[in-house]
């Protein structure tokens, strides 16, 4: 049996945010510091920590989500691209604005886990992972 660890992270921040929950946790890994550094700069989530309770075997990741003045959320949907079963993959050139620039499309690219204005000023292509608005 296969998990995408990435749609996880995901499903995690979409159902979290569908309940209004101030924060979530999760399992730590590179691509998703990555995911939530990304959401940082753009200004989906307020802040992102990693966490390592006592006797647990791993570290988590402490996502702080984002609402505005009157509780309406600030991410609205969140969608994976680039599945297991099917990658997604794009040239910087190719990179299409997620509806008219109101939302990203966050890139792995070499030089690490970037949103899609980033790749397109840097000339980066890579995998297409996610979707946010």
């Amino acid at each position: 049996m296969m998990t995408d660890p990435i749609a996880d992270m995901l499903t995690c921040i979409r159902n979290a945010v569908r309940i209004e929950r101030p924060h979530v946790e999760m399992p730590l890994s590179k691509v998703k510091r990555g995911l939530a550094e990304v959401l940082k700069r753009e200004g989906y989530i307020w802040d992102w920590r990693e966490e390592q309770e006592q006797g647990a075997p791993s570290k988590q990741l402490l996502i702080q989500l984002k609402y505005g003045p009157n509780g309406e959320r600030v991410i609205r949907n969140i969608r994976r691209i680039s599945k297991p079963g099917r990658r997604v993959y794009s040239q910087a050139s190719r990179l299409r604005p997620v509806l008219n620039g109101l939302g990203i499309s966050i890139i792995s690219t070499s030089r690490g886990v970037i949103s899609d204005r980033e790749a397109r000023q840097r000339n980066l292509g890579g995998e297409v992972l996610c979707e946010v608005w």
